[in-house]
């Protein structure tokens, strides 16, 4: 096709660009919303969907060139994964290319609640430096963690854990007692890691299963005082009224979010002024490595589609059979 085009839906890196050119023009979307998106579709051979864009069953249907969609990623909740088999349109992501970044980032959300940075911070540039008696950071040897998904991003949380002497619990229903002693992991049902854990990373996939799996029931069972981080996928937490609720009654002593649902939220919500609420962007995984790993994992994939070759990483392989 003379006229092949590339489709993202929001700004993609270089070496992705430098890749599927190969094979097309690369466009970026204005945004990555259907209205904006449905306009564009003409000689799309390749979409990649990046942070909020949606390809939902109307984009997919109305692309009727699309060969291939990319996700830059390990999650792919923003696709119609139904609507993109059901047309034997695979859909490629990068699963561990950016593990290391969310999980160094999590290290630095545990820092930061247990040792109370934005508090010292805050009370410094207001002159107070009494309050260096007021209160106290906290400890990390002889605290519990708690790993709530033990796939690539939790095992290597835990590795870099470890130094810390800490006592490393994880749920993971895929994940055997025998699987997490290697990693020096115990597993442990859900009830049991919310009521021992001090600090609590959510590291699970978003599916029908963990949706809303931090819930108002479940935060009653936490230890108190205990510190919640997700770099995961905002959809795992119920809502953010059940998180700001915990804050203020004690269940919680801090909470660090770089995810959320949906996205961008809705940063009027009361939550966002507590004094006890840490928030990034979405933005803690995109470390320049990291993000140069997954663009290029993702965009050879799809040249690999779009040649007839097998891709590496497939979400729906079966439409490659």
């Amino acid at each position: 096709m003379t006229n092949a085009k590339i489709l993202a839906t929001g700004p993609i890196d270089q070496i992705a660009i430098d890749i599927l050119s190969s094979k097309g023009e690369v466009i970026i979307a204005p945004d990555g919303k259907p209205p904006s998106l449905l306009p564009l579709l003409d000689d799309v051979i390749g979409m990649v969907v990046r942070g909020d864009g949606l390809a939902n069953a109307e984009v997919i249907d109305a692309a009727k060139d699309l060969k291939v969609i990319g996700r830059c990623g390990v999650g792919y909740d923003q696709v119609d994964v139904a609507a993109a088999t059901r047309r034997n349109i695979p859909l490629v992501y990068a699963p561990g290319a950016g593990a290391r970044a969310v999980a160094e980032a999590s290290v630095a959300l545990v820092l930061a609640l247990a040792k109370r940075l934005s508090h010292w911070d805050r009370q410094f540039k207001a002159g107070n430096w009494r309050s260096r008696y007021e209160t106290k950071p906290g400890d990390l040897e002889g605290a519990t963690l708690g790993i709530i998904g033990l796939g690539r991003i939790g095992q290597i949380l835990a590795e870099l854990m470890h130094p810390f002497h800490m006592t490393i619990l994880s749920f993971d229903p895929y994940v055997t007692a025998e699987q997490g002693q290697p990693l020096g992991v115990a597993m442990v049902d859900l009830d049991t890691l919310l009521a021992k854990a001090d600090f609590i990373c959510l590291h699970a996939p978003s599916t029908p299963e963990t949706r809303g799996l931090i819930n108002r029931e479940k935060l009653k069972l936490a230890k108190r005082g205990a510190y919640l981080i997700n770099l995961a996928r905002g959809s795992l937490i119920e809502s953010f009224d059940v998180l700001l609720e915990s804050l203020e009654n004690g269940t919680l002593a801090g909470v660090a979010l770089d995810v959320f649902d949906p996205e961008p939220p809705d940063s009027s919500h009361p939550l966002f002024r507590h004094p006890n609420c840490l928030t990034a962007p979405h933005a803690l995984g995109m470390t320049p490595g990291a993000m140069t790993r997954i663009f290029k994992s993702m965009a050879n994939d799809m040249v690999a589609v779009l040649e007839g070759r097998r891709p590496q990483f497939v979400v729906n392989p079966e439409v490659l059979e």
